[in-house]
């Protein structure tokens, strides 16, 4: 089932899923009160929020190819095609730039940070948007095995796999300093969990994404099953080598939320596709990161404006007594994916699409 302007609509709701889980993970009222699903591993390990931003890089792929490709087959331009992606990559990043200096300002940070989440996806998007016009299925699936063999033995190989001792941490702090996401001065030691060398993990997972497309479009199935029975035998194995961590975006981490990824586009796509389920996320999705950048937008207005914590607790936090601190907490998240959902639900009733 195709929605509107030839989208592949359990896409899109995958896709608009991931956005509106984005948003909830990232605004709870109290960070010191979140249930421990909503919350990210503390280093090693993966929780269920530590499949949402892998699952949006694996989409870029998946979209990358149910896009471009049936423009390939009938022959089009590639030079144009790859003018065009570069410069929405460039976008992208533009974008994630411009919200880190919102963020500075209003909130007041230390410095300017330079990478972060929409600066990593306009990267990959970038890279393997470039990769899928000149390769064949075999040499990305080459590259893919490259990345996660050449990556793993970097990080193996270079100093302990901890927050600031591993060679990405290095790189990170060397590279960035102050501009990472945590830098001291006096030791020169860095933490950046969107970083420089960890974006090959990431490189991988959205070149995973790109095959699952391939064989989306091509409507094999059963291919996509094997291949997330695999994936997430793969990453479980894996973890003898590397621990999963999604700071560092390990291999086995790869796999293993890559595992997930494809089983999630799999039960999407019959439920949606064949099935024809209510395509639930989809608004999301088509206007995936409008609700985004307008979600980190109105977080830094309410902090940075002091209005945000008085709101909180007039709203929510009043309950505390009666329910505990968690509650009024994911409420308050809540809230903001609602508020979010009127917002695309309006631009959808209009029709109305913003492609960055």
């Amino acid at each position: 089932m195709a929605s509107a302007r030839g989208r592949i609509a359990s896409v899109d709701a995958l896709r608009g899923l991931t956005v509106a889980a984005m948003i909830l993970v990232n605004n709870p009222g109290d960070w010191g009160h979140v249930w421990w699903p909503l919350e990210h591993a503390a280093w090693n390990g993966c929780t269920p929020t530590d499949l949402i931003f892998p699952m949006f890089l694996f989409l870029v792929g998946t979209s990358l190819a149910l896009a471009g490709g049936p423009r390939l087959d009938s022959g089009a331009d590639t030079t144009a095609l790859q003018r065009a992606w570069l410069w929405r990559a460039a976008r992208i990043v533009g974008l994630g730039l411009l919200l880190h200096l919102v963020a500075h300002l209003a909130l007041g940070t230390p410095a300017f940070r330079v990478m972060g989440v929409l600066q990593r996806i306009g990267l990959c998007f970038g890279v393997v948007g470039v990769v899928y016009l000149h390769s064949t299925a075999g040499q990305r699936w080459a590259l893919w095995a490259a990345l996660l063999l050449g990556y793993g033995a970097l990080l193996a190989g270079n100093g302990p796999l901890t927050e600031t001792g591993s060679i990405a941490a290095r790189w990170d702090a060397q590279l960035l300093g102050l501009h990472a996401y945590r830098f001291d001065v006096a030791t020169g030691l860095g933490h950046e969990p969107e970083g420089l060398l960890s974006t090959l993990g990431a490189l991988a997972t959205t070149l995973l994404g790109l095959a699952c497309g391939e064989w989306l479009r091509h409507r094999c199935a059963q291919t996509l099953a094997v291949a997330a029975a695999a994936l997430l035998l793969g990453g479980g194995l894996a973890q003898g080598w590397l621990p999963w961590n999604k700071a560092l975006w390990t291999p086995s981490y790869v796999l293993w939320a890559g595992g997930w990824s494809c089983l999630a586009l799999l039960a999407a796509h019959f439920a949606v596709d064949r099935w024809g389920a209510p395509p639930i996320g989809r608004r999301f999705g088509v206007n995936a990161i409008t609700a985004y950048a307008g979600a980190w937008l109105m977080s830094c207005l309410l902090d940075g404006s002091g209005w945000g914590g008085p709101l909180y607790r007039a709203g929510f936090a009043w309950i505390t007594p009666w329910t505990g601190p968690v509650w009024p907490s994911h409420l308050w998240a809540l809230a903001g994916v609602v508020i979010w959902w009127g917002v695309v639900r309006w631009m959808d009733s209009r029709r109305l699409v913003i492609t960055i």
